[in-house]
């Protein structure tokens, strides 16, 4: 298991890490996180042939673990909707009667649909790699977190604590979390990490024998400064500096937006600079600007307004520059959001496609193949072009005026629509697709398997020879 001694340390991409390493040995592996808080999630085989839904880090987890993503690997996820209120999804499927029970209430009512997934995977695989969440050592909470050291006794699980020491204050970290657990959760801790180091680890003397004498805990790897692994980190991706030359692309930056993880193929294209915008100064000479999804399309609407970025959105729109929406973005594109049960909120949108929303009570829920159709310029790189989507989305949408259907599912329904330099599609991974980046770029990615590889091959240099061995036979 990988705990973290604060949210962001590096749990995901080190369990992500691990996940390959381990399937490398030939172990048949999953990955495991109880409970994620996140609006980048993906749609994965659920129960009785259902789709349903996991948060992002578990399905790259799955993939690096060369398993099929499935909803136990991720069996509660909570998608903040307000700062208040988040939505719960359980093994894959929303439960709308749960978003209002109080937390430590409903955490108690989550654990059994946690524990029982994470026992079927034990049950099937040679090793489970968990990923914490946050702090194990938040004592105000400790009665009500399964996602930490309830699911590490559960499991019996051979437990790292890794910490970012770039922030400063990383031993004081790792001994006051450590000092913090019970004896019986402490006992579990097998060896510390201090991630995103710079400089000549020999200048850490006496800090990791000093901690060792304190806690019994070994320190087993620094891992080197590495922020260019190829793998989004979890919900930090906007954050991200600008980086690369060539065709500006920014995302506007909502405060709810949704699978943000679907960019980072372009944080690593040849000739394109990602950005993201929050402000009118940061969409100025941008050549494409993209609409992102969102998990509350109205709010996140009236957020765009607020900061006054409508006006140069339909600047951009009126100087013939490409223009995309995806998901939530499609649907502010267009003329009205329509909201009878009460699901987002109506609004009148942005106008710049012919189509409407309307809100419906349940989410739909399907991954698949889609295929552009003849699109014009300057999309026509795309026509006929298929990748491997997603949809994860309550909206309904439907032209209501001229605008060439750009988009087709499996089915051959519309999930796509264009006006001149203006693109609005409901499925993500456009970006993910080697054959979209080839026709709108020229160039490629590595692929995913590539990544995971090299995230293997760091952990195999960096950790002290036989940990990562060693820990799969203690757990």
């Amino acid at each position: 298991m990988v705990l973290g001694t604060t949210s962001g340390a590096g749990k995901s991409w080190l369990a992500t890490a691990l996940c390959r390493w381990y399937a490398r040995q030939g172990l048949k592996v999953a990955p495991f996180k109880a409970q994620n808080m996140s609006n980048n999630a993906r749609v994965v085989p659920g129960l009785l042939g259902c789709a349903g839904e996991i948060g992002s880090a578990q399905y790259f987890q799955a993939l690096a673990a060369r398993a099929v993503p499935d909803v136990r690997m991720n069996p509660v996820l909570l998608k903040p909707e307000r700062d208040t209120a988040s939505q719960v999804v359980v093994l894959g499927q929303v439960r709308a009667d749960l978003m209002a029970v109080p937390w430590c209430e409903r955490s108690h009512q989550l654990w059994p649909h946690a524990r029982a997934a994470l026992h079927e995977l034990l049950a099937t695989h040679d090793v489970v790699v968990i990923e914490g969440a946050g702090s194990p050592a938040e004592i105000n909470l400790h009665s009500s977190d399964y996602v930490n050291m309830r699911t590490a006794l559960e499991a019996r699980a051979a437990c790292l604590l890794v910490t970012d020491i770039d922030r400063g204050g990383a031993f004081a970290h790792l001994y006051g979390t450590h000092a913090l657990l019970p004896p019986e959760e402490r006992a579990l801790l097998r060896g510390f990490v201090l991630n995103r180091f710079r400089g000549d680890a020999s200048l850490l003397a006496p800090g990791p024998q000093q901690l060792h004498a304190l806690t019994g805990v070994p320190t087993v790897a620094v891992l080197p400064m590495w922020r260019e692994h190829g793998l989004p980190e979890e919900d930090g991706l906007y954050d991200t500096a600008p980086r690369g030359e060539g065709v500006r692309i920014a995302v506007v930056a909502y405060p709810r937006m949704s699978n943000l993880d679907e960019f980072q193929p372009l944080r690593r294209l040849p000739g394109v600079r990602l950005s993201w915008a929050r402000t009118p100064a940061e969409l100025s000479g941008a050549d494409w600007i993209v609409l992102p999804g969102s998990k509350h399309t109205s709010g996140d609407l009236a957020w765009l307004r607020a900061q006054g970025l409508e006006a140069p959105i339909r600047r951009h729109a009126a100087q013939g520059r490409p223009l995309l929406g995806v998901c939530g973005g499609l649907q502010m594109l267009g003329r009205a959001l329509h909201d009878p049960h009460g699901v987002d909120g109506a609004a009148q949108g942005l106008d710049l496609l012919p189509v409407e929303t309307t809100f419906d009570r349940d989410k739909l829920l399907r991954p698949g193949r889609v295929r552009f159709d003849g699109l014009a310029e300057p999309w026509a790189g795309l026509s006929d072009v298929a990748f491997d989507g997603y949809e994860i989305r309550q909206g309904r949408t439907q032209a209501v005026g001229e605008c060439a259907v750009a988009l087709r599912n499996a089915d051959g329904q519309a999930i796509g629509w264009q006006r001149g330099h203006v693109l609005g599609v409901y499925a993500h991974g456009l970006f993910e697709s080697a054959d979209v980046l080839r026709a709108l770029f020229g160039v490629q990615v590595p692929a995913l398997d590539t990544v995971f590889d090299g995230l293997a091959d760091y952990v195999d240099r960096h950790f002290e020879p036989g940990v990562l061995a060693g820990l799969a036979k203690a757990a």
